[in-house]
């Protein structure tokens, strides 16, 4: 039945990658089953036979599908079905779509569907990288045109050792998470989160990727050049060369003109009448397909902008090639919040805010790995006006999500631990005007929101880009970077490198590519120009505007204390049906949040309140000590003196010899029931019995002299006979 069916094997970091073709989705233009340890990604790949009309690129869709049955998970939603993609799925979907886009043809218009199906997961064989590889293979042996085939590997660093594809208990352990994908010769795409890795091991990392992925190229290249099917042909969306000669040779200098500025307002304003003269020219001959007259005068934009870097060395707004554009940073803009810093680097500007809350709040999440919440939450938001436009917002797309988390995978390693700061810590960075390097600049308006906040990160983090543009012989030839790259130099050039990090070193970094890849020349030099402008936005501008993080929280901000219980005391300070940690709650107008492993974490806006909570909690967990003042509540009225509850259901007695630093006659005079009152715990006996005195506490707070004790020897032949109290 399945004459078609082939099976393929290799190793790849000492564990053995299969690949099969021919048994599943057969009406796909290709499917590859890719299996690495127990995992199994199935990924398939369709093409249009007909370009899409009326669109200027090239329509490619990609999607990593996670099922919760490959981990033997039911879904946690209400229908119970998987939904939406998570943000996982769609980072793995844009770290699958980066390095494979560039390799199919410019001109190609036809729709193309790749999708990587997550069927079963083996926590030490990453699904990611499966999908990556089968996705490769699967274009490979397609008949759809592609200038592949790629792999794709993960890096880790543990222990200063450079490991590829480390096992769940490596990566819990390592300083470095790196995804490499590459083709046979170049370097294809990074994304990378890093604890503070200097230039050349990240260098060293990024190679050692590059050399495994080699071999799995070469392993595709044999299993394409066996089954692969011809590739079909497409019509080419490329324009008429005579259209485009006279186009250009009409407007060229009038382009030149309108682009030689900084300002993208007067860029744009100055662009309108020559495309409004195109138009009016050229509609007619172009009836039915005017966007065709768009797409050359992008052409020329393009010719224009890339010429003058190349061989000019002149950038649109003047600068030079390694100067950054004018920046300013700035705090405390938003005085409610906990804290706000706000990066300007030239005409991109963005606005983050950051919010601290109990960690009972960190964000919950259900997925395919280990990690069911994380506390430090970074969003990025991506508005229509800061690019002057005119669309509703309607939530984030990938790429809104790609960039934030590019910003938190950049933060996190500088974030206290919840030992050293039990705060869930979220940041929102808005996008208020762009020009380019928008995630860079929410980067560093972050780090400087979380100084403002007082959130002892371990280090300033600030992030730049960098740009390349080829020449005629690509990255092989007479290429050059700039660093800083503005809106046009993104859209017209090849490559946005993106590294953020401290002083010490990289903390993350996201490659976009236009060409198929890059040399290691070209990475070294990136490595170089974002580190020196890394190091000038750090010392220059952010340490400037705010030297060091805030010594305290916001006025606004939920204080926290934090302290450790035995787990069996756990059930005590909860109470029945909770009535306790609701009671203590109540009382001290804060939030208490209990860990299993017994930490507790209390929350509220008033750190003397919070403090007294922590000292009930510990109070409940703990024996009272002997010579310790607490706050309690008068509960009950005896001839021979008061009950006063020091903390729920740990009650002790108040003899009325020691009720007052005078002589009293009857209880009543001094104290009632629910009274709060300060006593002294003077003694606790074998019983557990716990006598406490109001006398000693005044003495001891506030400086009470004792005027008459000569009778209390009467007093305690009242009490004579009681029965015995103790703790509830």
């Amino acid at each position: 039945m399945f004459e078609n069916y082939k099976i393929y094997e290799t190793q790849l970091a000492g564990r053995t990658l299969k690949l099969e073709t021919g048994m599943m989705a057969q009406l796909a233009n290709a499917a590859v089953m890719a299996s690495y340890g127990d995992t199994r990604v199935l990924c398939t790949v369709t093409a249009s036979a007909k370009p899409r009309e009326g669109v200027d690129f090239f329509p490619l869709s990609v999607d990593y599908e996670e099922k919760m049955y490959s981990v033997g998970k039911i879904p946690g939603s209400f229908t119970r079905r998987e939904g939406k993609a998570s943000d996982k799925a769609i980072l793995a979907s844009r770290c699958i779509d980066r390095p494979i886009r560039p390799l199919f043809p410019k001109d190609m218009r036809n729709d193309c569907s790749v999708v990587a199906t997550v069927m079963s997961v083996d926590p030490d064989c990453s699904p990611e990288v499966a999908a990556a590889i089968g996705v490769s293979a699967a274009i490979a042996i397609s008949d759809i045109p592609w200038a592949g085939p790629i792999s794709s590997v993960n890096v880790g660093l543990i222990n200063g050792e450079i490991v590829i594809n480390p096992t769940l208990e490596q990566r819990a352990v390592s300083d470095l998470n790196l995804t490499v994908s590459s083709t046979e010769d170049l370097v294809a795409m990074i994304e990378a989160g890093a604890n503070e890795i200097d230039d050349d091991l990240m260098f060293d990392c990024i190679m050692a990727g590059h050399e495994a992925n080699k071999e799995i190229v070469k392993f595709i290249k044999d299993i394409a050049a066996e089954i692969g099917k011809p590739k079909f042909e497409f019509e080419s969306n490329d324009p008429d060369p005579a259209i485009f000669e006279e186009m250009e040779n009409l407007c060229i200098e009038d382009v030149k003109k309108a682009l030689d500025t900084d300002d993208k307002l007067v860029r744009d304003a100055a662009l309108l009448p020559i495309s409004n003269m195109l138009h009016e020219k050229y509609d007619p001959q172009f009836e039915g397909n005017e966007g065709k007259i768009d797409e050359i005068l992008y052409l020329i934009q393009k010719h224009v902008v890339r010429s003058w870097l190349k061989d000019e060395k002149k950038r649109v707004d003047g600068r030079g090639i390694d100067e950054i554009r004018p920046l300013d940073a700035k705090v405390d803009l938003l005085p409610r919040v906990h804290g706000s810093g706000m990066f300007t680097r030239g005409q991109t500007q963005v606005l983050s805010v950051a919010t601290l809350a109990p960690v009972s709040e960190a964000q919950k999440l259900d997925g395919l790995d280990e990690e069911v919440s994380k506390r430090y939450i970074h969003h990025y938001n991506f508005p229509s006006y800061s690019v002057g436009e005119t669309k509703p917002s309607r939530g984030p797309g990938r790429r809104e999500i790609g960039h934030g988390a590019l910003a938190e995978k950049a933060l996190a390693p500088v974030i206290p631990s919840v030992e050293e700061f039990p705060y869930t810590i979220r940041v929102v960075s808005e996008v208020l005007s762009s020009n380019g390097s928008t995630s860079q600049g929410s980067i560093c308006g972050s780090t400087l929101a979380l100084m403002a906040a007082g959130v002892p990160i371990k280090a300033p983090v600030a992030g730049i880009s960098c740009g390349l543009i080829t020449g005629d012989k690509g990255v092989y030839g007479d290429f050059m970077t700039m660093v800083d790259i503005q809106g046009l130099e993104d859209f017209y050039g090849d490559m946005d490198f993106k590294v953020a990090g401290t002083h010490k070193g990289i903390t993350a970094i996201q490659m976009d590519l236009k060409v198929h890849g890059l040399t290691p020349e070209i990475i070294k030099e990136a490595f170089a120009k974002t580190h020196k402008a890394r190091i000038y936005i750090l010392d220059e501008v952010m340490l400037k505007c705010i030297p060091e993080v805030r010594p305290q929280l916001s006025p606004y901000a939920p204080k926290m204390l934090t302290t450790v219980i035995s787990p069996d005391k756990i059930g005590d300070v909860i109470g029945k049906q909770g009535k306790v940690i609701q009671s203590i709650q109540d009382q001290c107008d804060c939030t208490i949040n209990i860990e299993e492993d017994g930490h507790v974490y209390v929350s509220g806006l008033d750190i003397e309140k919070a403090k007294q909570a922590i000292g009930i909690v510990e109070l409940i967990a703990n024996d009272p000590e002997i010579g310790a003042i607490y706050s309690g509540r008068v509960t009950r009225l005896m001839t021979f003196g008061a009950f006063v509850e020091i903390a729920p259901g740990k009650e002790g007695l108040v003899h009325i010899s020691k009720l007052d630093v005078k002589r009293v006659d009857k209880v009543e005079d001094v104290v009632n029931v629910g009274d709060q009152v300060l006593v002294k715990v003077t003694d606790i006996d074998d019983q557990g019995r716990i006598n406490l005195s109001r006398r000693d506490a005044l003495v001891e707070v506030n400086g009470a002299v004792i005027e008459d004790d000569s009778d209390e020897k009467e007093n305690r032949k009242g009490s004579k006979g009681r029965k015995g109290f103790k703790k509830h």
